[in-house]
């Protein structure tokens, strides 16, 4: 079925490759005015019929530019975020200060500023990227990334509670394992710490999906697809869980 955003315009960040570029690409399938957004411009390349800009999530001052830019929008999907490696021990101040500030003080960023519109519209549909790895399931080494997803969620369900009544809808989507650049390269870096063969690391990650396989980043964009359409207009302050049976 086509035509689902029709008449919608949407803002996604971390557009250039992964979730963010497969969410880009389904929104504009579906029929959606996209502003595609992403720190590296270049990987914007092949994003057909979409708006592209160059965006720095962690600079509020550049959120509020496009804000301006754009004008009113439908929908946000934010999908920008990092994955440190580590335990506790492993976490410097300084990683916990940047992966706060990509994973969800740009949140705050991109919703202060794309919400007030939604507000006077009388409706929208923030869909945020979280995880299963922080609040609904422990991961290995992904002490402050688990920290920040949890974030994610809270954040997610205040906002939901906060505007429910006047029409803007925000919900979360935890992925389980998705194939993606950045996953690639967390097996490239397994695979130097551990001594073990690339093929080795990333059969550890495909071993911990029960369905014996990784997510793919289309997956993920689909159940953006319905959280950004009005077919989920009685849907809000969820965590919808996409990981292939992890969490069972």
């Amino acid at each position: 079925m086509a035509g689902r955003l029709d008449g919608k315009t949407a803002v996604v960040t971390a557009a250039g490759q992964g979730i963010g570029r497969a969410i880009t690409e389904a929104f504009l399938r579906e029929g959606a005015a996209v502003w595609a957004t992403d720190l590296d411009e270049a990987k914007l390349e092949g994003l057909n019929g979409a708006e592209r800009r160059r965006l720095d999530v962690r600079s509020t001052q550049a959120v509020e530019a496009l804000a301006r830019e754009t004008g009113p929008v439908d929908v946000l999907a934010n999908a920008a975020g990092f994955v440190h490696n580590g335990t506790v021990l492993e976490c410097s101040e300084q990683d916990w200060d940047f992966s706060f500030d990509l994973n969800v003080k740009s949140m705050h960023r991109t919703i202060k500023a794309f919400l007030p519109a939604m507000v006077d519209r009388g409706g929208g549909s923030i869909v945020n990227i979280a995880s299963v790895a922080g609040s609904i399931k422990g991961a290995p080494n992904r002490y402050v990334y688990g920290a920040t997803k949890a974030a994610v969620i809270g954040l997610t369900k205040s906002i939901a509670l906060d505007f429910l009544t006047q029409g803007v809808r925000c919900n979360a989507i935890c992925p389980g394992t998705v194939q993606s650049p950045s996953l690639d390269e967390r097996i490239a870096a397994l695979a130097a710490s551990s001594e073990k063969t690339e093929d080795e690391a990333r059969a550890m990650f495909v071993a911990r999906q029960p369905t014996g396989r990784l997510g793919t980043p289309e997956e993920i964009a689909q159940a953006a697809v319905y959280l950004a359409s009005d077919e989920s207009a009685f849907t809000t302050g969820i965590s919808l869980i996409v990981d292939g049976g992890w969490t069972i």
